[in-house]
């Protein structure tokens, strides 16, 4: 957290999770579209508290971001971002199983 002591920051390098560059994705394209800029996510991360810096990932924490700002925007609202993650759970949890239908 700025500010505050912090431990090494690690300089290796490391592939991302398919997850992480579609959130990494999602950033660009929302943005580039005039849906929020770096200062909305940048409050959005602010205003999210310690507690989200200690038990979130850092792209976990970008797609909460996102997900605020989008909403914020009015792209869609919590309801209907509810609904969808219904439709897709009820696909199961494998590609596997979502494609058996």
């Amino acid at each position: 957290m700025g500010g505050l002591p912090a431990d090494q920051v690690p300089q290796d390098q490391h592939d991302f999770a398919l997850w992480e560059k579609r959130v990494d994705a999602l950033m660009v394209i929302a943005s580039s579209k005039g849906h929020f800029t770096v200062d909305g996510l940048r409050r959005v991360l602010e205003d999210m508290g310690e507690d989200a810096f200690e038990t979130m990932t850092y792209y976990e924490r970008w797609i909460a971001a996102i997900n605020q700002n989008l909403v914020e925007a009015g792209v869609y609202t919590t309801a209907e971002l509810a609904r969808r993650m219904t439709d897709i759970a009820a696909r199961g949890t494998t590609y596997g199983d979502a494609c058996r239908d």
